[in-house]
């Protein structure tokens, strides 16, 4: 059975430019395939833990090979068990506004949280840094305010770090298979955002046609 999971990544439920374009996504690929199991994590009703001291101190005993006490393994424990959805998935969808530039906090901080050695890469010094995400498919809806494409005759383009580090992300925790959806100008007027949504909408059902073929 085909596993999809939405890392829902804007605390706006209503007026959300990314949510709808990944539900209309994944609404698109269970029409295809039914029996797929999707479940939602929703980072702003996650209790994220804080990379505090024991957190750290957790991290640093397992690089090295040594003992966690009890509160260390606690914490690593709880490092691993968000970091499950995330290997039991087939298909990755992420849903993602782009603020100041970037992410929203609470996905850097997810982020953080589980992007470690033993969790989502591993590490030998032959071999180098390896993601452990492998044989996986994410799929990326991003929403912008303004228009932050090459074609922009604005300054715009040079501020992105929403999309590179993402996909960056992505890649070093093994998934190479990433696809795009991105909606843009989302702030200037009812009519341009409508059409954005529209227009992205419309591919993202596209890209769920051609992506479902493979799990039917």
């Amino acid at each position: 059975m085909t596993r999809l999971l939405h890392i829902q990544c804007s605390p706006r439920l209503r007026r959300s430019a990314s949510l709808e374009i990944a539900r209309s996504f994944i609404q698109r690929f269970q029409q295809h395939v039914p029996d797929a199991e999707v479940s939602t994590l929703d980072l702003w009703n996650l209790q994220l833990p804080e990379l505090d001291q024991t957190t750290m101190d957790a991290k640093y005993a397992h690089l090295g090979g040594h003992s966690l006490t009890t509160a260390e393994q606690s914490a690593w424990t709880r490092l691993q068990e968000l970091a499950t959805p995330l290997h039991q998935a087939d298909l990755l969808v992420l849903s993602i506004p782009l603020w100041n530039f970037s992410i929203p906090y609470k996905l850097k901080h997810f982020i953080d949280l589980v992007s470690h050695q033993g969790i989502l890469f591993s590490f030998n010094p032959e071999r180098g840094l390896h993601g452990l995400l492998q044989d996986k498919t994410a799929v990326v809806a991003y929403a912008r305010g303004l228009d932050f494409s090459t074609q922009s005759s604005t300054p715009a383009p040079a501020f992105d770090f929403q999309k590179p580090y993402i996909e960056a992300w992505l890649n070093f925790i093994g998934i190479d298979d990433q696809h795009s959806l991105i909606v843009e100008k989302t702030i200037l007027g009812a009519d341009t955002d409508q059409a954005s949504r529209k227009v992205t909408s419309l591919q993202a059902q596209a890209l769920a046609d051609r992506l479902a073929t493979r799990y039917r």
